[in-house]
């Protein structure tokens, strides 16, 4: 029987959103003691549908006594006050690697992890992939919060690295020395499937479905979020039209 793929958060502080002044900084009011403090944003998106005023955040306390930000926030809680949502977008990529290891992605169960962060030329890709067989495939994570009537879409916020993203994995492709993919994980539980968000960045969505037609290998996750947690889910189908 497969293993859960899970990561604990530890210990979590309640509070209450405030402003954002920029894109990395969140203003916030912990709940414990009312003290207002300023929390670093892991998750560079607009996120505008869930930082809204007096929304509910989960912070963690800095590993480092000595940076600028003493608080990381966590979890957002949606606007239905019952989703949760992870605003760590570095997790997406520990989940992954995770599940690679457990072998708990269908379409990867065949694939071996070799190594994360591996350069090709001037790019960064974020997992290489072997294939007994002799085939090799680079793969790139992107994590998606952004969810609107059980539909998950990316991304929240134009992405020109995004677009070049897909589109030079599409010339690997299309040079047939790596196979690629790319990954959606959205970190929270109430995606039910996946389209490109066509309505914010049509560049992005219509190089989604290039790479599609030309074999690049998409896949979409979502997450289980509690304020424990975050657990490998379920495949979501994908909507390119």
């Amino acid at each position: 029987m497969q293993k859960s793929v899970s990561i604990k958060f530890g210990d979590l502080h309640k509070g209450s959103f405030l402003e954002r002044p920029n894109r990395f900084i969140v203003r916030c009011r912990i709940d414990d003691g009312g003290e207002e403090v300023e929390a670093h944003l892991a998750d560079p998106g607009r996120l505008k549908e869930l930082l809204l005023p007096g929304a509910v955040l989960y912070l963690s306390p800095a590993d480092n006594p000595s940076r600028k930000t003493r608080w990381s926030a966590s979890l957002v809680l949606a606007p239905d006050g019952v989703t949760l949502v992870s605003l760590q977008s570095t997790m997406a990529n520990r989940m992954v690697a995770k599940a690679l290891e457990q072998r708990a992605i269908p379409d990867l169960a065949d694939w071996e992890l070799k190594r994360a962060e591996y350069t090709l030329g001037r790019s960064r890709w974020d997992f290489y992939l072997e294939h007994p067989q002799g085939k090799r495939l680079l793969l790139e994570v992107k994590s998606c919060t952004l969810v609107q009537d059980w539909i998950a879409m990316f991304p929240d916020a134009v992405t020109e690295r995004g677009r070049r993203h897909v589109q030079e994995l599409t010339r690997l492709k299309a040079n047939g020395d790596f196979e690629t993919g790319v990954l959606f994980v959205v970190q929270r539980r109430d995606g039910k499937e996946f389209r490109p968000a066509k309505h914010i960045d049509p560049a992005f969505a219509n190089a989604l479905v290039i790479a599609h037609d030309r074999g690049v290998k998409l896949m979409a996750y979502n997450c289980l979020v509690d304020a424990t947690g975050i657990t490998w889910g379920r495949r979501l189908g994908i909507t390119l039209s």
